[in-house]
């Protein structure tokens, strides 16, 4: 077979028709014409001798043999890609782009304090948006292309056009005042379960993993409150009785800020799985030069502070 022959930019067409499943999206996504995509679209589908995408009630459904041949040409496009990315050396970090991402004030205070002054170095125009995530997966987000990039440690059941990666974990410790009169023998469970407690909710559910965890031993604690912020309950904290059961880090940097808060170790009795941070991104992004340069920042700077 002659390649000459061949239109490889056809390959594109049919990557972008199977990420939209959408004619007008795709043409959009591609600053072409909704002709000149529909004449794009006859001439690959004469060249592999398969409709590949058919109407349906929303828009395209890809055939079965566009869904086998969608890895492959995933995988073709990518190294395309990455082939004229090298060859075009960094411009690409020169884009004026809004990128929005969404996650948690945690994730804020950790992350940014180390990425922004890097971006504003590497990439001027770049212009980071953040939104909070809300204790839930932006599924319909990512999947529309209004959000980039997911970061937080409670993603679950990720659809298989979402890609993710590890990018920290961190442990349980508690938080407290450094005179809490609870506490002058030590932090044992008896005395954290004589303790009120805060803890951050996102969702308004006040039975967090904490509580999961002190309920299969047959205990309970008692909240006094559930705020929607993984910072501001650490500030709550000085000079009461109260508790904070948190991430390692929250209760460092409140301690920093703080000398009259201490951090504990969790109390003989109370296990808790360590929480693993992820980004997680739908696959129309993936192959994007400048959002894979920042999503490689972002380990970058969270293989730092990984602990």
């Amino acid at each position: 077979m002659n390649i000459a022959k061949k239109d490889l930019n056809l390959l594109l067409v049919f990557h972008v028709l199977y990420q939209e499943h959408n004619a007008s999206l795709a043409a959009a996504r591609m600053a072409l014409s909704q002709p000149a995509l529909s004449h794009k679209l006859n001439k690959l589908r004469h060249e592999l001798g398969d409709p590949l995408f058919v109407r349906a009630p929303r828009g395209l459904a890809p055939t079965p043999r566009a869904h086998e041949l969608a890895p492959q040409v995933q995988r073709l496009v990518a190294e395309l890609e990455g082939f004229y990315d090298r060859c075009e050396g960094r411009d690409f970090l020169q884009r004026a782009e809004r990128i929005h991402l969404y996650t948690t004030d945690y994730i804020e205070q950790t992350l940014l304090p180390a990425l922004l002054p890097h971006l504003r170095r590497q990439a001027p125009n770049l212009q980071l948006i953040t939104h909070n995530t809300r204790g839930l997966l932006p599924r319909e987000e990512l999947e529309k292309g209004t959000c980039d990039l997911a970061i937080a440690g409670f993603y679950a059941n990720l659809p298989d056009t979402f890609h993710q990666q590890r990018l920290l974990t961190e442990d349980f410790v508690v938080l407290a005042a450094r005179h809490n009169p609870q506490l002058k023998d030590g932090l044992d469970l008896p005395a954290y379960l004589a303790c009120d407690h805060l803890l951050t909710t996102l969702t308004g559910d006040l039975n967090g993993l904490v509580d999961r965890a002190l309920q299969a031993r047959g205990h309970a604690r008692r909240v006094a409150a559930g705020l929607s912020s993984f910072i501001a309950p650490s500030r709550l904290i000085h000079g009461s009785e109260m508790l904070l059961t948190c991430l390692r880090s929250v209760a460092e940097e409140a301690v920093a800020r703080d000398a009259e808060l201490a951090l504990h170790p969790l109390p003989p009795g109370l296990e808790l799985p360590r929480v693993e941070v992820m980004q997680i991104w739908h696959e129309r992004t993936d192959a994007d030069r400048l959002r894979r340069w920042l999503r490689q920042q972002i380990q970058q700077v969270a293989g730092t502070l990984s602990r």
